[in-house]
């Protein structure tokens, strides 16, 4: 398979300005799998004034109806990709070929979205009190710097290149370091299908170099971010030194609240993939289980039942759900909370070992008897990991879930519509599901409260933040 493995620039692959180079591992072999081009600090400020051009000579200035016809051009184009793009992944950073599809699948969808959108989003008329007339305009920013992780690679980049180029910006694009490939094969596939150069510039390499090079680049007026709350942090600071618009999709703890009249066994036989896809590598995953004391014991007893039902393995076979972690390292942070759990007197009711001799896989892990304090219960683990622990009384329980740093997403089990808005009200959360794991939907805002990340991507409010709002009064 052909790999792309250079820096993708003015519509065109080419080697960095330096001769560094990052190997890429194959999680699921441990072989090597690929060397791709690093960029280096020249390489960004080529790739932003190039695009600062490009935003400049044409596209912020691009009828409406062109921009949609070319967005919507990259749209089919992905989807005729789709099996290239899903075998990248797959390759990458193990992601199982049924989800690799179905996330190729969701970026074709979100581009698709976006090019409707083009000619729906605009400005508002207002009646001011002098008189005269007053109105808005949505105006884009300029150049915008997109930062994606390794754990969604694709679907992540499409929600965040399509509606800043529907808003009429320019975009460079960073994938993480671990998965570059499907981020330049956007680039690459956007160019042909007749998005002009200079428009999508993609640069692999460190964040360290590139990432921060960006963030400080006195011609990007935005940045988004979705990774860890601490480089979130970081890019805060950096973005402040000249006022910089920013958006962060960050970490999570997220909670799956089950009541006993709720139709919990479906909750139970649902929940383990609301926290052990893509191997528990999910900012949503439903880490902490809180169930209503009295199905608890029921409940466990299904959910166990339903864990050692998953099909963990070589991630190329369509009936596999678990594949690998995404490096050795990965794998080993998730085993150190394995061990403080055993130190602390966890009960390991499932999993906690390595299913297989070869690959960075780690079996999906059930925790009981967790204390409120301890590690798994509380921090971030991004891996496949599940603390599970009864509640006696609503409003406690709610205090516990609310005593996060994080609030991104969630789910809420119960028949009683009252307390579904009730208690969905009370959890600070940017995204809950009542009855369900969904998290994420083409149509609705996506983001978090707290340590969770600010801004929202998807729907139309994405959109939104890649603009600035002016407004123009005219006297009579």
């Amino acid at each position: 398979m052909n790999l792309p493995t250079q820096l993708f620039l003015d519509g065109t692959h080419r080697n960095s300005a330096s001769a560094h180079r990052t190997t890429l591992i194959n999680p699921a072999t441990e072989e090597p799998l690929a060397e791709v081009t690093a960029a280096d600090v020249t390489d960004v400020n080529a790739a932003v004034e190039s695009a600062q051009r490009a935003w400049e000579s044409g596209w912020r200035d691009l009828a409406p109806g062109k921009r949609t016809e070319i967005l919507f051009n990259v749209s089919r184009a992905l989807r005729e990709n789709l099996e290239r793009i899903a075998q990248l992944d797959l390759l990458s950073i193990g992601k199982p070929i049924s989800d690799a599809r179905d996330e190729a699948g969701l970026g074709a969808r979100v581009f698709e979205y976006y090019a409707g959108a083009v000619g729906k989003f605009f400005g508002q008329t207002i009646p001011v009190a002098r008189g005269g007339f007053d109105f808005t305009l949505r105006q884009s920013m300029g150049v915008v710097a997109t930062i994606v992780p390794w754990n969604f690679p694709f679907p992540i980049a499409c929600w965040k290149v399509a509606p800043a180029l529907a808003a009429g910006n320019c975009v460079v694009l960073k994938p993480a370091s671990l998965s570059p490939l499907t981020a330049l094969a956007l680039g690459e596939i956007a160019h042909a299908a007749g998005l002009p150069p200079g428009v999508l510039q993609v640069l692999p390499g460190s964040g360290a170099t590139v990432g921060d090079a960006l963030v400080t680049h006195p011609l990007i007026r935005k940045v988004s971010f979705t990774g860890s709350t601490e480089i979130g942090r970081r890019i805060m600071e950096l973005a402040s030194r000249d006022i910089k618009r920013v958006s962060l999709e960050l970490g999570g703890k997220s909670p799956n609240i089950i009541f006993s009249d709720a139709d919990w066994q479906r909750a139970a036989e649902t929940s383990p993939m609301s926290v052990f896809a893509n191997t528990g590598q999910d900012c949503c995953a439903r880490s902490r289980v809180f169930i209503e004391r009295s199905i608890y014991e029921p409940f466990v007893e299904k959910f166990v039942a339903a864990t050692k039902q998953l099909i963990v393995g070589d991630p190329s076979k369509p009936e596999t759900q678990l594949g690998p972690m995404v490096s050795a390292g990965q794998r080993a942070s998730a085993e150190e909370f394995l061990a403080d759990a055993r130190q602390r007197g966890s009960k390991f009711a499932s999993g906690g070992g390595r299913p297989h001799a070869k690959g960075f896989y780690l079996e999906p892990t059930v925790l009981l008897n967790v204390g409120k304090e301890d590690r798994c219960w509380r921090e971030e683990i991004f891996g496949p990991v599940v603390a599970i622990m009864p509640f006696d009384d609503e409003a406690q329980m709610l205090r516990e879930v609310n005593a996060s740093p994080y609030g991104l997403s969630g789910s809420i089990w119960t028949n009683n519509l009252q307390r579904a808005l009730r208690v969905s009200r009370a959890v600070q959360s940017g995204v809950l599901s009542v009855n369900s794991h969904s998290s994420v939907h083409v149509e609705a805002p996506f983001g978090g409260f707290k340590s969770s990340g600010l801004g929202r991507d998807l729907g139309m409010n994405a959109m939104e933040g890649y603009t600035e709002l002016k407004n123009v009064y005219v006297a009579e």
